[in-house]
């Protein structure tokens, strides 16, 4: 099967997340679900049924995640040598045709965060920005039209 690369924050993430699933949400929606059985006929209560679905929602995002993080090659960015080419993990400082600067770190597809400067590795921009280094001038296909952004440092922390 294919490895899925993330960053350690980005697995982090996922094992909170899964946590508060198995620990807090399941519990809950058993509950509610318990309650609802109580209220008497199933085949018309509609909070019986609410409390299956989201139980399901539940159990396939544990399913989900469980998952992810089996797949997961978890790379730590601070001990890929810096070449100055863009891999996974590296912080990216961009100029764009207006001067513009712009900071991003290529991150997995679970953590992509536009507004906190990640993209995700399959994002047009990384895929643009793979394998170059600084000072080249990549042109990205967004759906505002073509962009040149110029690499001006590529860092790993």
């Amino acid at each position: 099967m294919k490895r899925t690369p993330m960053t350690q924050r980005g697995a982090e993430a996922l094992r909170a997340e899964l946590k508060r699933l198995k620990s807090e949400a399941r519990p809950a929606v058993i509950k509610a679900i318990a309650e609802a059985r109580g209220h008497g006929d199933l085949s018309e209560n509609a909070e019986y049924h609410a409390a299956r679905e989201q139980q399901g929602f539940i159990e396939g995002r544990i399913r989900e995640i469980e998952a992810k993080l089996s797949n997961a090659e978890v790379i730590d960015p601070s001990t890929l040598p810096n070449s100055g080419r863009v891999v996974f993990g590296a912080f990216v400082e961009l100029e764009d045709e207006e001067g513009n600067r712009l900071m991003y770190q290529v991150v997995g597809e679970d953590e992509a965060d536009i507004g906190a400067g990640r993209i995700s590795i399959t994002s047009p921009i990384a895929r643009a920005l793979v394998g170059k280094s600084e000072g080249d001038v990549v042109d990205v296909t967004a759906p505002g039209g073509v962009r040149s952004l110029e690499i001006v440092v590529v860092r790993f922390e």
